[in-house]
């Protein structure tokens, strides 16, 4: 038995990091992904012992893993009707300054397509992430959410229409995003409002996810660079004393940590276009989503 244990551990731990991405790209929160990931290593413990081996455990764990975040899908769903204002994935970092992972490193889409993902079923999420991150064939698939081959080419090509439609390709150089998110930035905690105009496209959208307990600037999204300047003029009028920046990457995009001391307060991630405008800001404020930060000063 302990033989069992020991096995069936090795090949989990091999393939945790797979795991927690695809359950991440899945459900869009750290917490959670960590809860499914409980769920599976339990069950494939538990399946180990006196059982004949898999042929095929990579397969195996990932279908575990699929159907569990399907299944804690719906329970965030229900969640997400009680929520305060507007919800935002949970930031990802890469990793801290120092070169030690806050948490799995992982295959992740950028803040603005996990926001789109949204908008698709869980199901077509799934294939979406599965197919479209991880390469996985439509064959594959299908036997891990129990569908016809021919019907997960039909769900894949629905969610990619749907997905383009939503979220053009935009290949900005990481650079420039750090150039620009570093802009503005400067220009929102200084208040620069000729600045701030510059930088924002016209078409920029703010989001704001305190979950009714963090800041909030607005419980619904902000449309329009004159109403979003305003917004962040507002916050630079009320004092950013004590207030400072660190600098993360989120799933591959530059962003800022705003820290009130040593407590984290908001993580802000930009959306970035091929002329070095902004057109989206994410600020996640919501305590809860903050906890697995920390202060680089310290």
């Amino acid at each position: 038995m302990t033989a069992d244990i020991d096995n069936a551990t090795e090949l989990f731990v091999g393939y945790r990091e797979l795991l927690f991405s695809v359950v991440y790209n899945m459900l869009g929160s750290v917490a959670d992904t960590e809860d499914v990931l409980q769920e599976v290593w339990l069950a494939w413990q538990s399946r180990s012992v006196g059982s004949e081996p898999i042929d095929n455990p990579r397969a195996y764990l990932t279908r575990m893993a699929v159907n569990q975040a399907l299944a804690r899908r719906a329970t965030l769903s229900r969640r997400r009707e009680d929520y305060v204002g507007q919800w935002l994935p949970e930031p990802l970092l890469d990793g801290e300054p120092d070169g030690a992972t806050t948490v799995e490193r992982t295959e992740a889409f950028s803040m603005a397509m996990l926001v789109v993902l949204e908008s698709l079923t869980p199901l077509e999420r799934a294939v979406f992430v599965l197919n479209e991150v991880f390469a996985y064939p439509h064959t594959e698939i299908a036997e891990m959410v129990d569908r016809s081959p021919a019907a997960v080419r039909q769900i894949a090509h629905r969610a990619r229409a749907h997905v383009r439609a939503r979220r053009p390709r935009n290949q900005v150089d990481p650079r420039v995003c750090r150039a620009v998110t570093e802009r503005f930035v400067a220009a929102a905690m200084g208040g620069d409002l000729d600045e701030l105009l510059a930088v924002l496209s016209p078409e920029v959208t703010l989001w704001t996810d305190g979950g009714g307990t963090g800041p909030a600037t607005s419980l619904r999204p902000v449309h329009g660079k004159t109403a979003v300047a305003q917004v962040f003029m507002a916050v630079a009028a009320a004092g950013l004393d004590g207030y400072h920046v660190g600098w993360r990457t989120v799933s591959g995009d530059p962003c800022a940590v705003v820290f009130d001391g040593d407590a984290p307060l908001a993580v802000v991630v930009l959306d970035v276009a091929t002329d070095g405008t902004v057109i989206g800001i994410y600020s996640v404020t919501n305590p809860e989503k903050l906890i697995h930060l920390h202060n680089p000063t310290r």
